[in-house]
């Protein structure tokens, strides 16, 4: 699958790219981020889930593991799997019920629940590049290839 790469000069750009590809999604959907401690994984969920249209603040589902967002008929599902002991976990909290035919989900850290959920749509991987950030998108499925070209 065909890779697509972004600069992103500041946190209002990571936003921005949030807001950007909220245009454009539509569930089912499942995006995968990656990323050192503090490149901006939740900052991009934010822009992507106010550009939705959730009014509140977007917090780092850290402790939580998932906060979920009820956003007209949209189910999104933010999850952060950083402090995920073990990916049996996710089988206790019912996981497979978050992926459905009407929800976005975006999992961060998704590497710890490696197993247990299904192929991201969209894989996007932020990396620190001098004081800005570089994204890398690359598509999992024919979905998320349909989606990826409408942003170029």
């Amino acid at each position: 699958m065909k890779q697509y790469s972004f600069s992103l000069a500041n946190e209002d750009a990571t936003v921005a790219f949030g807001n950007k590809l909220a245009k454009v999604v539509k569930p089912p959907l499942t995006i995968f981020l990656e990323g050192d401690l503090g490149a901006g994984k939740t900052t991009f969920s934010r822009g992507l889930i106010q550009a939705l249209g959730h009014p509140g603040a977007v917090k780092s589902p850290t402790y939580t593991l998932v906060e979920p967002y009820e956003i007209n008929e949209l189910k999104v599902f933010h999850f952060d799997l950083y402090r995920l002991m073990d990916p049996e976990e996710l089988e206790f909290m019912g996981i497979r019920d978050y992926f459905s035919d009407d929800s976005l989900c975006i999992v961060e850290w998704p590497e710890h629940g490696q197993g247990l959920l299904p192929q991201a749509d969209i894989h996007i991987e932020i990396q620190y590049v001098d004081s800005g950030r570089e994204v890398v998108m690359e598509a999992g499925t024919p979905i998320g290839e349909a989606l990826l070209s409408q942003l170029q």
